[in-house]
């Protein structure tokens, strides 16, 4: 059986303004689990059905320290969950701590950026758009501005991003009742585009639209990450 790692609770904008509990988590097989042909065929991932609101799944850890390679945005946003249940004290710590050399701003900002224009050309562009998929824009727009000025991941937390925005008083008025709509509302809302909202989204993904990124990437840092699975690996 695998070893849980560390569950984390991620405080996403799901359990903010939708109510589900997304729960993720990261496991380890024993050794010998990896010293096979096959592996590459083996699977893993847990994923179990959404029951109560409540989302679970989680990835094996050779699998995560790939993404973690690749400054995939769901594990760092993971490794910074502000909740968590259960911590080994060991992998976490470790993990965290290489963040800053592995973690490449320019792939972050290229996720959110992808993110920010999908969900407001499928959702927003309409006579009559869901309130929720406003903050499936926002929060991707705002974890930019982040990541531009704090040369670091952005937060989970919504309420740690809107600080970007909070001179600008028309803007961040119209945010703070869309959140109170969205906490009064049912889960499918349909309302009427906010001017001041889109105009901030249309302003900032044509701002984003010929973002070319620069040259300081960071490597994949694969000489940290084996050390950190080798020593996993020997724990349990």
């Amino acid at each position: 059986m695998p070893s849980i790692l560390a569950p984390f609770l991620l405080l996403t904008l799901h359990l903010e303004v939708s109510w589900v509990y997304d729960i993720r988590f990261i496991y380890v097989h024993p050794k010998d689990w990896y010293c096979s042909v096959n592996l590459e065929d083996k699977r893993d991932v847990i994923e179990y059905p959404i029951v109560d609101d409540i989302d679970i799944n989680g990835w094996d850890i050779r699998k995560a320290l790939k993404l973690f390679s690749k400054s995939n945005p769901a594990v760092v946003e993971w490794l910074q969950s502000p909740i968590v249940y259960i911590d080994d004290e060991h992998f976490s710590v470790k993990a965290r701590e290489l963040i800053s050399s592995i973690y490449a701003h320019e792939k972050g900002i290229y996720h959110y950026r992808s993110m920010a224009k999908k969900n407001y050309r499928e959702h927003l562009q309409r006579d009559n758009v869901s309130l929720k998929k406003y903050f499936y824009v926002l929060r991707p727009l705002l974890a930019i501005r982040w990541i531009e000025k704090y040369y670091e991941p952005a937060p989970i937390v919504f309420e740690a991003l809107r600080v970007l925005i909070a001179d600008n008083k028309p803007l961040d008025g119209a945010i703070s009742d869309l959140l109170r709509r969205k906490k009064m509302s049912l889960e499918k809302e349909f309302i009427s585009p906010i001017p001041v909202i889109n105009a901030f989204i249309e302003s900032e993904l044509a701002r984003l639209e010929h973002y070319a990124g620069t040259s300081n990437e960071k490597n994949s840092g694969f000489d940290q990450l084996n050390a950190l699975f080798l020593s996993v690996l020997n724990k349990y």
